[in-house]
C-alpha cells in the first residue's frame, strides 16, 4: 500500500481524501478562500436588501401583524361556566399529561352538588411549558383552551405564571382568536 493508497476513499475508488498535512498550501490551512467566498455570499445579500427593500420577506411589526391560523398554540385560558365559575373540575388530566410539568392544580369540594371538585388554585409555568396542546386534548370538561395570543414578553419570571385568575379574567381575551381547542 502506498502512501497515496492510504489517502483514498475507503471504498477505493472516488475522491481523494485531503488531510491536514504538509502538502497543502498555507491559504487552505487557514481557510482564506472559503472565508472570502462567504463574505462575498454575504455581501452580495447585503447589497440586493439595501438596493431592492420591499422585496425582502419581512413584515413591519408591529404596525403590520401577521395572520395566523384558528389552531395556533398561544397563551392559555380557563373557560367559565354561566355562573362565572371555572369549567375545570380539578381531575388533574392536564397536569398528568404535560410533558413539562409545568401544570399545578390543588382541588378543593366544589359547593355546587351537582360539581364534585374544583380547582382552589390553578397555576402554569410559561417558562416551562412548551405550548404542546396536550392538556386541552386532555381535558374531559373543555376548561383548558389556548388563545391566539403571541406576545408574552414579561419583565420579570413571577408574571410569567400564570394563575387562576389571569388565565380566567384578562382584557386580551376579549376580541382575540380563539386559539388551539379540540376540534369539534
Amino acid at each position: 500500500m502506498t502512501h497515496h493508497d492510504a489517502h483514498q476513499h475507503p471504498a477505493g475508488q472516488g475522491k481523494e481524501v485531503r488531510r491536514f498535512t504538509s502538502e497543502m498550501r498555507f491559504p487552505e490551512l487557514l481557510y482564506l478562500v472559503e472565508i472570502i467566498k462567504g463574505l462575498g455570499v454575504t455581501l452580495r445579500h447585503l447589497l440586493h436588501n439595501l438596493l431592492s427593500p420591499s422585496s425582502m420577506p419581512v413584515i413591519s411589526y408591529p404596525e403590520e401583524r401577521r395572520p395566523y391560523g384558528l389552531l395556533f398554540r398561544g397563551r392559555h385560558y380557563i373557560r367559565a361556566r354561566e355562573d362565572g365559575t371555572p369549567r375545570c373540575v380539578a381531575c388533574m388530566m392536564c397536569a398528568t399529561v404535560c410533558p413539562a410539568r409545568c401544570i399545578t392544580i390543588t382541588a378543593e369540594e366544589s359547593p355546587d352538588g351537582s360539581i364534585e371538585k374544583r380547582p382552589k388554585s390553578f397555576t402554569i409555568d410559561g417558562l416551562r411549558c412548551v405550548m404542546c396542546g396536550f392538556c386541552v386534548d386532555a381535558c374531559p370538561a373543555e376548561a383548558i383552551y389556548m388563545s391566539g395570543e403571541y406576545e408574552m414578553a414579561e419583565y420579570t419570571r413571577e408574571e410569567c405564571v400564570w394563575d387562576l385568575d389571569f388565565l380566567m379574567n384578562r382584557p386580551s381575551l376579549k376580541g382575540a382568536p380563539p386559539g388551539y381547542r379540540p376540534l369539534e
